[in-house]
């Protein structure tokens, strides 16, 4: 599950990975496109366990989503904590066009 915050001056993107290592996590910024990407493994594999019922998910997941605004990527963080993957992405300055007052003579 993915929830995507904006503020006048950053994006929040919060994204629930339980069981998913930190390592096995990966994120990528290219033209304006964020993926996050990484594997979910089974866990609790014994050879003498029959496993009767098995919803967790696992295997390999990718998200990618388009960003409305230009982004600061050398300023971009990324924190994992308790299965909760969070990346704080600061929006560029609006670049504002340079107006000049001509003086007519």
């Amino acid at each position: 599950l993915m929830n995507i915050n904006e503020a006048n001056d950053e994006y929040l993107v919060t994204m629930d990975l339980p069981g998913v290592e930190k390592k096995d996590v990966e994120i990528k910024l290219s033209d304006g496109s964020l993926t996050i990407s990484g594997e979910r493994k089974i866990v609790n594999q014994d050879s003498g366990n029959n496993r009767v019922r098995y919803e967790s998910a696992h295997g390999a997941f990718s998200r990618s989503f388009e960003l409305s605004t230009e982004i600061v990527s050398d300023n971009i963080k990324a924190k994992f904590k308790n299965g909760v993957l969070s990346i704080t992405l600061p929006k560029a300055e609006e670049i504002k066009p340079d107006v000049r007052k001509i003086v007519v003579n």
